[in-house]
């Protein structure tokens, strides 16, 4: 029976366990930063691997009774070399935010300059915000996109490098719908005497399928989460140069962390060699695909696009065009459980906690084996609800319409 030890130790905690499962189940998660792992991946993390204390690394530990769990890591880690093609890997982070601080940490003086994307731009907290510990403990000097195109000029990156002298540039994004030209961001750091780091946490699955350009080639340092386009546990992975791997390693332990999660580490493994497979290329293709059909259904309704479409995952909506807010829109949607994000978009003139923009996603469509032909049905779903946002009756139409898509569509769990 699903979770029976559970349901009879504490069946309020199993209820809500129960209709958590039930959401994703009949819901549309279109969040972009979401998707469904694996039965196998949820099982590894629901293992007596999660009892077991291993400060230190493989070979390395402060405690005793390790012999498994250093087997286990070292599979992770040489899984992720071999999947990234980088000479060194990281497998303890517990997330995409504390991978950065300790690549920070590790390589990174309090006060020293380093170079991010602005997060109203499509950059990520921990990518100088200065709400955020990145913007408080470094000096961060910001980049953006182009008001015109809503894409990132590299020319004028180049010249802000070039000015501010950081120590560190992060590429990457968390709300940028385009390409990002790794090569040239790491060229630009080694001509300036920048570390170059790449933030992969949105599409690291892309990069890996070669359907976004590749960073390991060029950049010193990546940093990425597990979940996201991965379709692992959620937390997080750094790679790195040989040159700087003693400082990582440290950075990451003792330096910002104790123990790591093992249970999770086995559910990284797992993750791994899921990507290894033919399956997960063509997976991430059609990720792309969904996104691209989804975009033309928003843009034949009239409804704007920063920087007019997608290339990845994701796309930015902007609200505004419909005469209604990011926040209200996504509230709207999720009545009738098709679940998106409000988000801030380039030049934002309102709060961030009410914006202008929706954040929406397809991997998590696509892990249930959605492709053009259902984006097209969804997104008409969509535009219906945020052109009228206050119809309960539509709203109510819809989630049957959704939760019976939903069924010719299960999840594996």
């Amino acid at each position: 029976m699903y979770l029976e030890d559970v349901k009879k130790e504490d069946p309020e905690v199993f209820s809500l366990i129960e209709k958590e499962t039930n959401r994703q189940k009949n819901g549309l998660v279109m969040i972009a930063s979401e998707n469904h792992a694996s039965k196998a991946v949820l099982e590894a993390m629901a293992t007596p691997l999660s009892n077991k204390y291993s400060e230190g690394y493989p070979g390395k530990r402060y405690y005793t009774g390790n012999q498994f769990v250093d087997q286990i890591e070292t599979l992770a880690i040489e899984r992720a070399k071999k999947l990234f093609n980088m000479p060194h890997a990281n497998v303890q982070p517990h997330s995409g935010s504390q991978a950065n601080a300790e690549v920070y940490f590790a390589l990174l003086k309090p006060g020293d300059k380093v170079l991010g994307l602005n997060l109203s731009h499509g950059g990520h907290l921990t990518h100088g915000n200065p709400v955020n510990f990145s913007g408080t403990l470094y000096d961060f000097a910001a980049y953006g996109v182009e008001k015109e195109t809503e894409t990132i000029d590299m020319d004028k990156v180049r010249k802000i490098a070039e000015k501010e002298k950081p120590k560190l540039i992060v590429s990457g994004a968390t709300a940028y719908p385009r390409e990002i030209d790794f090569k040239e961001f790491a060229e630009i750091a080694k001509d300036v005497g920048a570390y170059s780091m790449a933030d992969v946490a949105h599409i690291v699955g892309l990069i890996l399928a070669g359907v976004h350009p590749n960073c390991s080639p060029y950049t010193d340092v990546i940093t990425t989460t597990t979940h996201k386009t991965l379709r692992g546990p959620r937390s997080a992975l750094i790679l790195c140069k040989e040159e700087i791997a003693k400082a990582i390693d440290k950075g990451v332990f003792p330096g910002q962390q104790g123990g790591p999660m093992e249970h999770v580490i086995a559910a990284k493994a797992i993750c791994f060699k899921e990507a290894m497979k033919p399956e997960f290329k063509e997976y991430q293709k059609q990720i792309v695909k969904n996104a691209k059909a989804l975009a033309e259904t928003f843009l034949e309704a009239g409804i704007r696009l920063v920087s007019g479409g997608t290339d990845n995952h994701l796309i930015l909506m902007d609200a505004t065009s419909l005469g209604i807010t990011g926040r209200i829109g996504s509230d709207a949607m999720a009545e009738a459980e098709i679940y998106t994000n409000r988000n801030t978009i380039p030049f934002e003139t309102r709060s961030p906690f009410d914006p202008s923009g929706i954040r929406i996603g397809t991997p998590a469509l696509t892990t249930r084996g959605m492709k053009e032909e259902q984006m097209k049905q969804v997104g008409d779903w969509m535009v219906k609800i945020l052109k009228d946002p206050e119809n309960k009756q539509l709203k109510e139409k819809t989630k049957e319409q959704v939760k019976e898509l939903c069924s010719k569509f299960p999840l594996n769990y």
